[in-house]
Formats: structure tokens, C-alpha cells, sequence
């Protein structure tokens, strides 16, 4: 992989109107964004309690004209329709912290009530509130299909299964996850207690055999999603942890901090592999004033595997190549919060505190031949695995990501 030195590109930003209503208990901003895994649809926490669906890809129009005002009247679905999917307004009722979205197995859309056609697979989304609620709603049709209740606090993350079993994970300000199946209406089958802060992040593996949750703590915590037991505490970090996000192939987990580092961590071993030191750019700005400027909010990894994302308060975005130490291009971003990329790469999307989000160009990269078998054999095996194997000492090094 050869890295390019490209900068993003803003593509497009939206923003929201100013709602009819301004109740105190609204904040505007965006706090998450979020593509369905196959890219169809955008759902956009616009602050105000609403959430946004979009369909995916945006018209020509809204590309070409960089920013668009989206009005926000209350209404459950509205009329602008491309292919038969239409852009819908959830009014959630509480303000919007985390996105999730999940397929619903096409066996199973018959318990929906009749929201879903027969025989067809159907999208939802989970939406975290500020109560405490999860709501989950039907994609196409904008109906809400459940609300769970449990946590006592924020529910500030979402992460679903990635393998269509319907489980989501929930973090919450209430120090817990919870671990709810909504295969049987819904049912909490778990309360994971370890955190003993705020908890602001969770992300289940590719593979789902882990989670990691990262909360207002030095140590990010991975858990067994087969036994819901806590495997180890990553410690390294030297201020809280509030972003993390595993490797497409499961191989590699990246964690975020206050500390204005990102750590590449192997959760098999739980070895550091590489830190990202985030370092001011601009020397006309004064960092010495204040040490949380460059404190990170969010970090991603691409659909290959082969770049990361991360939004800072320096105002800047940046795009990391796995085997260098800097990164490879920057874009200025004032206020950003979380940052997604496409499912099938390419495009960037960031949320802001102004309640805006927007879609930046991603280096489109050809993998090599080499990463994509290394990929494929790490989506089954796991580093104790490839250790174990009859082959080269640099080749073990190359599989296990200790050398690229």
C-alpha cells in the first residue's frame, strides 16, 4: 500500500434548521453519525432530540452545493424520495447521544408487525437518549419498534453484532454496559459492571468475539461477547479513554484519550503495537494555554483496514496510514465530536458541536496482495493462532501487524 498524501476534500455540509420550538433540555449538537452497513442510508444525530435518515448517496445537487440548511419541522417522513426510500425525521423526545444500525434477518420480519414486506430483510436503527431510553426504530418505515429501558444515566454508545443476531451493546453514563437481544423482544441478557466512570464508548469486534468499552478512565476495558467476562484492562493511556474501534479483520483495536494519543493495541495479547502522538500543527496558535487542545474525540478505522480517522480539538481531522507514525493528510474542522467512515470507503462523514455534519473526501486505496491475504487469515485466526504456526519468524511478524 502506497500512502497518499491527498487532503480530504469537504464534499458536502449540512445543517440544521432552527426548530420551531426551544426547549432547554435541547443541546444542538451532533454527537453521532452513522452509515448503515451497506451503505444505503445516513442517519445523523442533528441535535434538538432529532435524528435524520438520509438516503445514501446524497443528491448531486447537495454535493455540488456544499452546505444545506435541513429544516426541521417535526415531520415523521417526508416527501423528497429517490428510488423508494425517502428521508425521514425521527423525533426521539430526549437529546440523541448514539447511533446504531443493525439488519433485520429476513426470517424474522414477520414479528415486526407487518413494518417490513414479507420475506424481505429490514433496517433498523438504535438511537441512545439522554434518559436512559433505547430507542429502535424500522429504517424504511420510520416506526418505532422498541423502547428499552435499564440504564439510569446517558446512553452515550450503540454497537450492534456485527453477524445480523440482532444483539446491541449499550454504554452508558450510568458506568454500565448492557448487552440487550432484540431476537427476543428485546430482553436485557446482561449488566457489565467494571467502570467506574462515565462510560462514553463501545464497539464490538468484526468477528464478535470482543468488546471494548472505554470510559472517563485511564484503561480501556475488553470483554468475551461469549461469556460476558471481563478478558483484561489496556493500560497505557495517561488520561481518559473515549474512543475505540477494532480492525476490519478483528486484529488490531485503536483506542483514543484526552491525552491527545491514539494507542494500537493487539486485544489478543493486549501488547501496544504503535502510538499516535497528536502535536500542534500551526505555530501561530498558542497550545501552551491550554493542554486539552489537542484531547482526541473520536477515532475510526477504514473499510480495509489500512487508515484511521480521528477528530481532536485542534480543530483539525486527520488520516493516519497504519505503518507510519503521522499522518499521511489533515483537514480543518472547527468543533468536531465523531467521525465514521463509508462501509465501502472513500468518504468521511464528521459531526460537529454546531449540530452540522459533514462528508469529506478519504484516500481510495488498491490493498496489496499481501495485506488482503493477511487480512483474510486474521478474520479466523488469532495472534496465539498465527504464533503456533510452521512458519517464518518475519512472516509471523507481518500477520500479527508487528511489522507492515
Amino acid at each position: 500500500m502506497k500512502a497518499s498524501a491527498e487532503e480530504p476534500v469537504l464534499l458536502a455540509e449540512l445543517k440544521p434548521g432552527q426548530p420551531q420550538q426551544s426547549d432547554w433540555k435541547s443541546s444542538c449538537e451532533t454527537w453521532s453519525v452513522a452509515f448503515s452497513p451497506d451503505g444505503a442510508w445516513f442517519a445523523w444525530s442533528q441535535g434538538h432530540c432529532i435524528v435524520k435518515l438520509i438516503p445514501w448517496p446524497l443528491e448531486e445537487a447537495e454535493l455540488d452545493c456544499k452546505t444545506l440548511d435541513r429544516k426541521s419541522h417535526g415531520s415523521k417522513a417526508e416527501a423528497r424520495s429517490r428510488g423508494g426510500a425517502k428521508e425521514k425525521t425521527l423525533e426521539c423526545g430526549q437529546i440523541v447521544w448514539g447511533l446504531a444500525f443493525s439488519s433485520w434477518p429476513a426470517a424474522d420480519a414477520a414479528d415486526l408487525d407487518g413494518t417490513c414486506a414479507l420475506g424481505l430483510s429490514c433496517l433498523i436503527l438504535a438511537t441512545g437518549l439522554n434518559d436512559g431510553q433505547i430507542k429502535v426504530w424500522e429504517v424504511q418505515t420510520g416506526h418505532l419498534l422498541f423502547s428499552l429501558l435499564g440504564h439510569q444515566d446517558v446512553v452515550r454508545d450503540l454497537s450492534f453484532a456485527p453477524n445480523g443476531s440482532l444483539i446491541l451493546v449499550s454504554a452508558s453514563r450510568d458506568k454500565t454496559l448492557r448487552v440487550w437481544d432484540l431476537s427476543r423482544d428485546g430482553r436485557q441478557v446482561q449488566v457489565l459492571a467494571g467502570h467506574v466512570q462515565w462510560v462514553y464508548c463501545c464497539s464490538i469486534s468484526p468477528d464478535c468475539s470482543m468488546l471494548c468499552s472505554a470510559a472517563g478512565e485511564k484503561s480501556a476495558l475488553l470483554w468475551s461477547m461469549r461469556s460476558y467476562t471481563l478478558i483484561r484492562r489496556l493500560e497505557g493511556h495517561q488520561s481518559s479513554v473515549v474512543s475505540c474501534d477494532f480492525s476490519p479483520d478483528s486484529a488490531l483495536l485503536v483506542t483514543a484519550s484526552y491525552d491527545a494519543c491514539v494507542i494500537m493495541w493487539d486485544p489478543y495479547t493486549g501488547e501496544q503495537l504503535r502510538t499516535l502522538r497528536h502535536v500542534p500543527l500551526h505555530s501561530v496558535l498558542d497550545y501552551s494555554s491550554d493542554v486539552h487542545t489537542s484531547s482526541l474525540r473520536s477515532v475510526c478505522f477504514s473499510p480495509e483496514g489500512l487508515y484511521l480517522a480521528t477528530v481532536a480539538d485542534d480543530r483539525l481531522l486527520r488520516i493516519w496510514a497504519l505503518e507510519l507514525r503521522s499522518p499521511v493528510a489533515f483537514a480543518p474542522m472547527t468543533n468536531g465530536l465523531c467521525c465514521m467512515y463509508f462501509p465501502h470507503g472513500g468518504f468521511i462523514a464528521t459531526g460537529t458541536r454546531d449540530g452540522h455534519v459533514q462528508f469529506w473526501t478519504a484516500p481510495r486505496v488498491l490493498s496489496s496482495l499481501k495485506h488482503l491475504c493477511r487480512k483474510a487469515l486474521r478474520t479466523f485466526l488469532t495472534t496465539y493462532q498465527v504464533l503456533a504456526l510452521p512458519i517464518p519468524r518475519k512472516l509471523k511478524e507481518f500477520l500479527t501487524y508487528r511489522t507492515f
